[in-house]
């Protein structure tokens, strides 16, 4: 609630009813010792309703937005345009209060969505399946790792050059879990690191995990690395942060990809600073008893006509907590809604060729700036829509915070995904999609010359 109009007549009759005599009795568990006394050091005190709001959008005034700048950024999270249709359609009623799909009989426009949707992330990831989504890609991705585990039996992964914060979902469950991760870092090289990645597979091996591309913008070799896994009795796990990408690239499903996981906000979900996103979830049909989260089905109903219902609840909401294949997923209903409108609006024909421009326009991108003295593009020749420079004797993080004193949101440092690492400092991972213009290129260039000379 935006505004809270209690008066003190209101807190009075509530305190009665709880049986206290005024407000701190409700907190006289807490050791004395605990207790502010005095107000927070470094915070203004209370001012006027209107003195607060100029203050706040002075403070907002000093952000630089993504749309008022040109935008390079991505790591996981992208920019792309979202047609207009797509926020009117998600705030129809039928949408905005349908009630959760527990009940068929009251939520079947939410169900035929969600069953939508699972077909559009199976045919997109090439799965056999797909679930009604989960929270983020990095939580799908330790649900994918947790599922392999049971289907194998057991409790080793080997996690390839992966985004950092997916890893570190992975790191945070295994500590409760008692798993093994064994993480094949990036380096600054060509090379995916199928080598490295290989080389650590073993009998005990439970699921290898491949981002397709990769944190650099690589595009690993799947096939190889899904032959060498099954070798060894392990289950590929890829893991798509672009789903963009795949209206180009083969999808990691035809490639042996046993799970496919990844992060769908780049169709239909704007940035919003950082969530609310949407985590995708596929996998082979004859695993479908492991797969986290809900699965929406067909039916018929007593007089024989379509219908939809939950064909698969297996999280503890549902059933037995010791039952479960998992107690944090939930389906992100409205990001969902937001990329099955996305998708369908683009259509196959329409994916395609937004990812050709989305190429295209990183080709431009590398040409341009691997022209510049001091710069050398990482992985040339083998990206999507993101690359990674090489910034020569330079720390990317000092060249990233002097491009936003300029007004431009020119990459993400390697040195701030990896900062123990430092023999990653020079690199500068840049994303370009559809929204960056000639301009924008132009600027960039520029800046950059400027900066590096």
């Amino acid at each position: 609630m935006r505004y809270l109009p209690l008066t003190e007549g209101d807190r009075s009759a509530m305190l009665a009813t709880i049986g206290a005599d005024h407000v701190d009795a409700l907190f006289a568990d807490v050791p004395a010792e605990a207790l502010l006394k005095d107000p927070v050091s470094g915070l203004p005190m209370h001012a006027s309703e209107m003195a607060v709001e100029r203050h706040m959008k002075k403070l907002a005034a000093q952000n630089l937005s993504a749309a008022d700048a040109p935008f390079f950024l991505g790591a996981g999270a992208y920019r792309h345009h979202i047609p207009a249709t797509v926020d009117h359609l998600i705030q129809r009623g039928e949408f905005l209060t349908a009630y959760t799909p527990y009940q068929p009989e009251i939520a079947q426009g939410t169900l035929q969505v969600l069953f939508e949707f699972q077909t559009q992330v199976a045919r997109l990831f090439g799965t056999d399946i797909a679930n009604a989504s989960m929270y983020d890609g990095s939580t799908a991705c330790w649900e994918a790792i947790a599922m392999a585990g049971r289907i194998t039996r057991k409790s080793r992964s080997v996690l390839g050059p992966i985004h950092p914060h997916y890893l570190s979902s992975a790191e945070t469950m295994v500590r409760f879990t008692g798993d093994t991760l064994v993480s094949v870092g990036p380096q600054l090289s060509a090379d995916a690191g199928e080598d490295a990645v290989i080389a650590e597979i073993d009998d005990k091996t439970a699921a290898v995990v491949v981002q397709y591309p990769d944190i650099l913008g690589r595009v690993p070799d799947l096939a190889r690395i899904a032959d060498a896994a099954h070798a060894r009795g392990a289950l590929l796990i890829a893991v798509v942060t672009e789903p963009v990408a795949l209206g180009l690239l083969e999808s990691p499903g035809s490639l042996g990809a046993d799970i496919v996981v990844g992060e769908g906000q780049s169709l239909g979900v704007g940035l919003n600073f950082g969530g609310p996103y949407l985590g995708l979830f596929g996998a082979r049909e004859k695993f479908t008893r492991q797969m986290p989260g809900r699965l929406c089905g067909e039916t018929v109903d007593a007089d024989g006509k379509r219908g939809f219902v939950l064909t698969l609840s297996t999280r503890e909401q549902h059933i037995r907590r010791e039952k479960a294949t998992s107690n944090i997923c939930t389906n992100s209903g409205l990001c969902a809604l937001a990329f099955s409108i996305h998708m369908t609006l683009l259509g196959g024909e329409g994916l395609g060729s937004l990812a050709r421009i989305n190429h295209a326009r990183a080709l431009e991108v590398a040409e341009r700036l691997g022209a510049i003295p001091g710069v050398e593009i990482v992985n040339e020749g083998n990206f999507f829509n993101e690359f990674t420079l090489r910034l020569v004797g330079k720390d990317a993080r000092e060249v990233a915070y002097a491009l936003t004193k300029r007004e431009i949101l020119g990459g993400v440092s390697m040195g701030r995904l990896f900062p123990d690492r430092a023999d990653m400092a020079e690199g500068l991972l840049l994303a370009v999609t559809e929204t960056v213009s000639d301009e924008d290129i132009d600027y960039l260039a520029g800046a950059l010359q400027e900066i590096l000379a």
